[in-house]
């Protein structure tokens, strides 16, 4: 919890919250990875103090790979030491790697069958939005599947406080990811138990194409 404090309070941009995801909104964001049969390769892009991965890694089994993406240097250190580390070292049969890097210059190959995401795309540039999720849609095998979360009313609720410039680029972002859940059969979970409330949205790679 306090690493996670330190890094709101030196990044809030990157971090995108005041307090880390909870396990109801974990177990809505990797329900289609833990019901998932046969080897599996796993993205987790922005996994912050590791809410999400802690769930992730307990539906891992020998053969499948875990791959992690974390721009934030405490959270990798954090990560590696408190999760990552124990859990290699109790189950050497299965892949875990972390990269401490934007997804946008990570060195991954292609073919994954899930990506997580738990960036904060309402605080980032409209042009980032759409290259992040370029980059990640294109790291899908042709029938994966991309779960990202945002807060429930997040962009009603900052629009007030961020300017004329800031509220077109939260409509920029709300169009553009009405377009993605049309175009990749979205669907959305309401978690309201999180705290805030928080929204999973489940895109199909291969549906675009359809």
């Amino acid at each position: 919890m306090f690493s996670f404090v330190r890094a709101v309070v030196k990044d809030m941009r990157h971090t995108g919250s005041v307090w880390p995801s909870g396990p109801l909104l974990a177990r809505a964001m990797t329900r289609s990875l833990r019901a998932a049969k046969g080897p599996k390769r796993l993205l987790e892009i922005g996994p912050g103090t590791g809410p999400f991965t802690k769930v992730a890694l307990r539906s891992l089994r020998p053969g499948d790979e875990f791959v992690i993406v974390e721009l934030n240097r405490a959270f990798c250190e954090d990560l590696e030491r408190r999760i990552l580390a124990p859990f290699r070292r109790m189950h050497p049969e299965i892949v875990v790697t972390l990269h401490n890097a934007p997804i946008e210059q990570a060195p991954l190959e292609s073919g994954f069958d899930f990506i997580v995401c738990g960036l904060p795309f309402n605080n980032f540039p409209p042009s980032l939005v759409r290259s992040i999720f370029r980059r990640m849609l294109a790291l899908l095998k042709p029938d994966g599947e991309l779960v990202y979360f945002e807060y429930a009313g997040v962009r009603m609720l900052k629009a007030p406080l961020v300017g004329s410039r800031g509220r077109e680029a939260l409509k920029r972002i709300a169009s553009f990811s009405r377009a993605l859940t049309k175009r990749h059969h979205g669907k959305r979970q309401l978690v309201l138990s999180n705290f805030p409330p928080a929204l999973a949205v489940r895109l199909k790679a291969g549906a675009a194409q359809r």
